[in-house]
């Protein structure tokens, strides 16, 4: 069977592109490695792109099943997976850093949400409520003014950020438009799907921006 014309997920048994799905290889000795690229060689098989399948995968050892082999499995694969896109989500970060794609600072994220910079928002794990807000009113009054949804994210912590930016105490961030900020926005989007959604306050905007234009805090 040819793999790239059947991206079947072994848990859904449904099919779907590339980006919603993960794919897995056995390496040399036997382990199911993830393959994040989809570069590595040999027959991989396939899982629906966030923690809960990728779990039930490995719960059920439904890789044995596909790769018709006994195979070993990583003691927490689920959580081999997340440090990977984190890593990877961090690295583009830097990246974006380095080519001027990141505003660092609540003054900074606000005043490129406001002139429509930014293409999305980042809050350390640690940011305080008061700090987030002054940006989502911000997030709030650009769609309040016919403007896009800018996206914010809740996914890594101050020390993660900091080392991947070069800074210190980073709690604000904000990917600007560019070619380096699109590609840090798509791993961020993939390590939130995976993780089953942003813990972020965005789901709530969402709900307002839905609420027939209505502009209100819901903090």
């Amino acid at each position: 069977m040819d793999e790239m014309n059947d991206r079947t997920c072994i848990v859904t048994r449904e099919t779907g592109e590339p980006e919603g799905l993960i794919r897995f290889v056995v390496g040399p000795d036997l382990s199911v490695v993830p393959d994040l690229k989809r570069k590595l060689p040999g027959r991989g098989c396939w899982v629906t792109a966030d923690r809960r399948h990728v779990d039930e995968a490995a719960k059920k050892n439904l890789f044995k099943r596909a790769f018709k082999k006994e195979v070993v499995l990583p003691a927490d694969l689920g959580g081999m997976v997340d440090n990977i896109l984190v890593q990877h989500a961090l690295g583009a970060l830097g990246l974006a850093r380095k080519a001027g794609a990141i505003g660092l600072g609540a003054a900074k994220v606000e005043a490129s949400v406001r002139s429509g910079a930014a293409l999305a928002v980042i809050h350390a794990a640690e940011a305080s409520v008061d700090g987030i807000r002054k940006i989502t009113n911000a997030r709030w009054a650009v769609v309040h003014q016919g403007g896009p949804s800018i996206a914010a994210y809740k996914l890594f912590s101050e020390a993660e950020l900091g080392l991947a930016l070069g800074g210190t105490n980073v709690i604000h961030a904000a990917v600007l438009a560019g070619d380096a900020g699109k590609a840090a926005l798509k791993r961020m989007v993939a390590l939130d799907r995976y993780r089953g959604g942003s813990p972020d306050e965005g789901l709530g905007f969402a709900s307002i921006v839905e609420d027939n234009g209505a502009f209100k805090d819901m903090e």
